[in-house]
């Protein structure tokens, strides 16, 4: 007999659980997400271009490729809002 009480409990939680998950989440906590989705992308940016700034070669390909790659990372913190701090 317990163990109908428990999967019944279980039962119980798994749906409210589902409707929980189905509801639609307020504007502001989605908001939120987003700012700190954004947040991420851009610290993730931020260091690629601190490795390719801090990289020395002779290699002219090499340069040329670094050189490309860090305007590529500062067109796209530029889209998230980022200016260039001296």
């Amino acid at each position: 007999m317990s163990k109908g009480w428990e999967s019944k409990s279980v039962e119980e939680q798994q749906a409210e659980k589902h409707s929980l998950a189905a509801a639609p989440k307020p504007v502001a906590a989605s908001m939120h997400l987003e700012e700190a989705e954004r947040k991420r992308k851009r610290q993730a940016l931020e260091l690629q271009r601190e490795r390719i700034l801090s990289e020395r070669t002779s290699s002219p390909h090499r340069r040329t490729a670094l050189t490309n790659a860090l305007a590529d990372i500062e067109e796209k913190l530029a889209e998230l809002g980022w200016t260039l701090h001296l």
